[in-house]
């Protein structure tokens, strides 16, 4: 076995191994009704079980990185799927440091299918080790992604922690505007949340089935003397095309429910290569969301929030609404640090500036001026309770569109996803 290998399947070992330490916090958080002993005795026996299990995972991820860096030569950072793992280890940290200082067992039934999420998203993009481009090659560099990582990770445990306090504190009994409303917000994130999940599922169904759709683009671009210059492309789709690549044709496809022709093509104003399959790719994450909900709601006969908000009746969230405060406070400098004073460092010397208004630096600038924000309006506006985790969940919603949505959809300097 070669070391590479090894090192996939200690991330392997690491994903399995998380989610079985959720089914030790589930037990934790939900079999005290059935206990016979005392609850909080019986929570912290099964939440400490899984805390050690949780521990072991992360043992196991941190072999699977330690293996990486090793075969590959370099900290592996360098694409989606080598920063998406390395910040599922960072979230797995976080959640350590603030567990053991709060020993509050439902975090964890919540941290941990964040961090199993976040890792079988990371497994969505190409795994093999690639060499590192020039502006890559830096010690700078390094520190200025696993300190932003590491400060994204405490924001992760915070938003984590947040969300259970809305779910523990929004009345879905009233039926007042106020109240209507913040359930149809609460929602919405559980929605999110199964878009992600519904992406998913598509993309290992359909890769796990063989599925493969083939396109000819013709790519035409006027160059500075004015004349055209004409290239073409080969766009390899995984999911069945919906929307086909601007000015393409078919070179082959595989029906599917009916389905043996895109339905339209995306439109000339999206930009790259790969606009067309990203497009097709939030069609499908959409539709398979909207899927997932409906059954849910269909055997649920009610709202998500509503079935899960009466399993959280004895949680006090005071509790949460300081645990969800910490842990975004302590993200916050290490954040500052990595995204931006490391990250202007790295900036100049990859490109001989500071500051070049490239859409990922904007977007952590935007990120650090939300949480900036978020403490401003805690501090010194005593915005507490469910004003705060309200922030705290938009917070992490920003966060994930700056890790995934610049990198994927907007182009720029930083667009090193390694998307195949």
């Amino acid at each position: 076995m070669s070391l590479l290998d090894f090192s996939r399947n200690a991330l392997m070992a690491a994903l399995l191994i998380y989610s079985a330490s959720f089914i030790f916090f589930m037990i934790a958080v939900g079999g005290k009704k059935w206990s016979n002993r005392e609850p909080a005795a019986h929570a912290r026996k099964w939440g400490w079980i899984g805390f050690g299990i949780a521990v072991a995972g992360w043992a196991a991820h941190v072999t699977f990185f330690i293996t990486r860096w090793i075969a590959g030569g370099h900290i592996p950072t360098s694409n989606m799927y080598e920063f998406m793992t390395m910040l599922a280890m960072a979230v797995m940290l976080a959640f350590i440091v603030i567990y053991l200082i709060y020993r509050n067992t439902l975090l964890g039934a919540f941290t941990l299918p964040l961090t199993v999420i976040i890792i079988a998203y990371a497994s969505v993009f190409p795994s093999e080790i690639q060499p590192l481009i020039p502006s890559l090659n830096s010690n700078w560099l390094r520190v200025h992604v696993t300190t932003a990582a590491l400060g994204e990770s405490f924001f992760a445990v915070g938003f984590a922690a947040a969300l259970v306090q809305l779910l523990r504190v929004v009345d879905f009994t009233r039926t007042d505007k106020a109240g209507m409303r913040s359930r149809r917000w609460v929602e919405s994130f559980l929605f999110i949340i199964l878009i992600v999940i519904g992406f998913l599922v598509s993309v290992f169904a359909f890769r796990s089935a063989g599925y493969q759709a083939e396109f000819r683009q013709t790519v035409v671009k006027v160059d500075d003397q004015g004349q055209e210059q004409t290239t073409v492309h080969q766009v390899i789709y995984g999911l069945p095309p919906f929307v086909k690549p601007y000015n393409s044709e078919v070179v082959k496809m595989d029906g599917f429910l009916g389905l043996d022709k895109p339905l339209f093509q995306a439109p000339s104003w999206m930009n790259g290569v790969n606009a067309g399959r990203k497009l097709n790719t939030i069609i499908w994450s959409v539709l398979s969301g909207l899927i997932l909900y409906g059954l849910l709601r269909l055997i649920a006969r009610k709202q998500l929030g509503a079935v899960i908000h009466p399993h959280l009746s004895d949680i006090d969230p005071d509790d949460l609404d300081e645990i969800s405060y910490r842990s975004i406070a302590i993200g916050y400098p290490i954040f500052t640090l990595g995204a931006l004073i490391f990250a202007m460092i790295w900036a100049q010397i990859a490109w001989s500036r500071f500051w070049g208004w490239d859409p990922k630096e904007v977007w952590a600038l935007i990120t650090w001026l939300f949480y900036t924000a978020y403490l401003h309006l805690r501090l010194s506006r005593g915005w507490l309770g469910a004003k705060s985790a309200w922030l705290a969940v938009i917070g992490f919603l920003v966060v994930l569109f700056t890790l995934i949505g610049v990198n994927l959809v907007i182009a720029g300097l930083h667009s090193y996803a390694g998307v195949s």
